[in-house]
């Protein structure tokens, strides 16, 4: 008999939904054979076929069928004033915590709050390690962004980041796009590609993970 839900039993849990779509090879953890690496994910067959559909329907959605849009494919890495200018640098953070106790896990400090919120409690009511129940460190600005560097030798004078969004990409090339395609506002321009957020808890399958892929149009 079937350990997946029936009518008797209508609950299906993450795990079992992990396992069917490892086993039908959909999804794969990524890095399996040397213990995986923490919320990545290889795409199988049917996988990488199911999401090769959604794009295309989202294309010819957003462009094919439309004449007021236009195709880009902008870089991952994009010269580091781009994030300075949009934000990036100084905001793009969350606030990080970290157990004291036990488990030593880094957690962030608004979702505890509000999951406490959600169980009947305050926002500002004081916090514990979900894990162990133990203390909290004072939380601190944790910066979403990979870093990595450019060029044979590491420092601060070739620092580059991957890409948090594809939005940046398009803002940039606005200018490019207007002189090319010949178009005045109101026109979109979209894209598709990868992205990446260091995120503090990463989880939930596929649905909250630090490498991803946007489809994206900004319309001006």
């Amino acid at each position: 008999m079937s350990d997946y839900a029936t009518d008797k039993n209508p609950e299906v849990t993450m795990e079992e939904i992990v396992a069917l779509a490892k086993r039908r090879g959909f999804v794969f953890p990524s890095s399996e054979i040397y213990g995986g690496l923490g919320s990545t994910y290889d795409y199988g067959h049917y996988g990488v076929l199911l999401k090769n559909n959604v794009k295309n329907e989202w294309w010819k959605s957003m462009l094919v069928e439309r004449d007021d849009i236009v195709a880009l494919d902008s870089a991952i890495l994009q010269h580091p004033k781009v994030w300075e200018a949009s934000g990036h640098l100084a905001g793009f953070t969350d606030p990080l915590v970290q157990c004291l106790g036990e488990c030593k896990r880094r957690w962030r400090e608004d979702h505890l709050r509000e999951a406490n919120v959600e169980k009947g409690g305050n926002y500002d009511d004081p916090i514990v390690c979900p894990e162990c129940g133990g203390e909290l460190s004072p939380p601190r600005n944790f910066n979403l962004m990979f870093e990595t560097h450019m060029g044979p030798v590491a420092d601060d004078g070739n620092a580059v980041y991957l890409r948090p969004e594809t939005a940046q990409g398009i803002f940039i090339n606005f200018k490019n796009v207007l002189n090319f395609a010949r178009k005045k506002p109101p026109f979109g321009i979209a894209q598709v590609g990868k992205s990446f957020r260091n995120e503090i808890t990463p989880g939930n399958f596929i649905f909250r993970t630090r490498e991803f892929e946007q489809m994206e149009m900004e319309f001006f």
